[in-house]
């Protein structure tokens, strides 16, 4: 059974001590590839450079972009840099880029030019959109679905959190939903649980969202609540539970949908 986690923030402080050991025990995990997440410049441009080593235990590709928290930052100079790390061969996506109105680490008004910006780097890039959103559906969708005729590679709704009725709005515009641990948490993620199971098999994508979100369900609990990939199989598992089929089928659609949506080989 062959799994690619579609969001882990490797070049996280938290893994600088053991990023290596990180990924063989991933690879022992049975995660063969990974794409590493760009929160900002420092990690985006990290993260181009780590996909280019060799002997890696596990494939690795980026994306590069910056997130809401970071909006305040975004500029010229950083759309500039950006768009030279999109035209790099294993950077697959633009973002992580969105709106985050929970936290507002970032003014509103910056979040919403620092994501316009990045939809239009997409476009001009021919990448899909990596996206971030919390608290901000209505508003978030409003900008996605006016900017989608440009998106000629589609977009990724990262680690989705919400029911029935979000998950319908992002998949009829023609997104893809990565599903994290958030799935394995019976107390918040209720609504999740819901739409998991409405999910087509090729718009459901598989991550960890390491070192953040470890799966409550997770027997024995692990001494430490930093996530990594090594635990993709139990949203891997929770996921084919909740769809009613075997985590081997669930792997596989996975695999398949997000080779497609990103262009990897």
């Amino acid at each position: 059974m062959r799994l690619i986690d579609i969001g882990v923030n490797l070049m996280s402080r938290q893994f600088e001590g053991d990023r290596a050991d990180v990924l063989a025990r991933a690879r022992e995990a049975g995660v063969e590839r990974m794409v590493v997440t760009g929160t900002d410049l420092r990690s985006s441009e990290a993260a181009a450079e780590v996909t280019g080593r060799e002997g890696a235990e596990v494939e690795l590709w980026s994306t590069a972009g910056v997130h809401p928290h970071h909006a305040s930052d975004f500029d010229d100079a950083t759309a500039a840099r950006l768009r030279a790390l999109h035209r790099e061969d294993r950077v697959v996506a633009v973002g992580e880029c969105g709106l985050d109105y929970n936290r507002n680490f970032s003014p509103r008004e910056a979040q919403l030019s620092a994501f316009e910006a990045q939809l239009g780097l997409a476009a001009e890039a021919g990448l899909p959109v990596f996206l971030h959103q919390r608290d901000a559906h209505d508003e978030f969708l409003a900008v996605l679905r006016n900017a989608w005729p440009s998106l000629s590679r589609g977009a990724v709704v990262h680690c989705f959190t919400e029911g029935p009725e979000a998950a319908a709005d992002y998949l009829e515009l023609g997104c893809h939903l990565g599903i994290t641990g958030w799935v394995c948490d019976e107390r918040r993620g209720g609504d999740l649980r819901r739409a998991v199971a409405e999910i087509p098999a090729d718009r459901l994508l598989l991550e960890t969202d390491a070192p953040y979100l470890l799966p409550r369900s997770l027997d024995p609990k692990p001494a430490s609540r930093r996530n990594e990939p090594m635990h993709l199989p139990e949203v891997l598992a929770t996921v084919a539970t909740l769809r009613g089929t075997s985590p081997e089928e669930v792997a596989k659609t996975a695999w398949d949908a997000t080779h497609a949506v990103f262009g990897l080989p």
